[in-house]
């Protein structure tokens, strides 16, 4: 019995240490990561790491590879760009813009994130695009959350990209922060279909925020799966 036990506890602490290191690997920068780090000064290095692990773990485990890439940092006030849109084949950055958050999330900076319908917040995880399509918004994008219990239930919610006159700069002037959403990453109208344009059909958002559960839970934030490299040129 002592035996067998022994033999239990080294089995499970080589799985541990696997684990481990899959996610080390998954954090470890790529040379696409240096590329757009490079293109986006102002974005955390750290928030983009994880957006890149992410994409290319759900590319290792099967889903199809992206040709664009859209990074939401909601730990930053509305009152400054937070979203960054990227080209993964010619790996430069397309937009940094302005995005609004859900008006349960929090005022000037987002605090709390929901999975819920009627909560009017925001979803943080890993996100694909669909269709665009014109509806009460206008000219909008359905988005599909990947994450179980996180954000899977957007297209329920009608979580999507649209433009909205809240978001603006003399918005932030005379109230000093982003109007908001019922939980949908709005964007300036100015340039709503231009972004949506180059964002759907099937490519992938990332909406970050400091959320421990997320973190230490997240499939694709510790990847199992080996991670490849996105576009075939890494």
């Amino acid at each position: 019995m002592i035996a067998f036990m022994r033999r239990w506890f080294l089995a499970g602490g080589l799985l541990a240490a696997c684990a481990t290191a899959a996610s080390a690997a998954a954090a470890l920068p790529t040379p696409l990561f240096h590329a757009l780090a490079s293109e986006a000064p102002a974005l955390d290095p750290k928030v983009l790491r994880l957006a890149v692990s992410a994409v290319e773990c759900a590319a290792a485990s099967g889903e199809a590879p992206a040709r664009r890439l859209a990074v939401i940092d909601y730990s930053l006030p509305s009152s400054r760009p937070r979203l960054w849109v990227f080209d993964l084949e010619q790996r430069r950055l397309v937009f940094e813009e302005l995005v609004a958050h859900g008006r349960k999330s929090g005022g000037l900076i987002a605090t709390r994130f929901s999975n819920i319908p009627d909560s009017h917040q925001s979803s943080i995880g890993l996100f694909r695009t669909d269709e665009a399509y014109v509806g009460r918004n206008g000219y909008s994008l359905r988005l599909d959350g990947l994450e179980p219990g996180i954000n899977d239930r957007a297209r329920e919610r009608a979580i999507v990209m649209h433009g909205a006159p809240y978001v603006d700069s003399d918005w932030i002037s005379r109230h000093g922060y982003l109007g908001r959403s019922h939980g949908c990453p709005a964007v300036r109208s100015d340039v709503a279909r231009e972004i949506i344009d180059i964002l759907k059909g099937g490519q992938f958002v990332f909406s970050y925020y400091p959320d421990r559960d997320w973190l230490a839970g997240s499939a694709y934030l510790n990847c199992s799966a080996p991670v490849v490299a996105l576009a075939g040129r890494d």
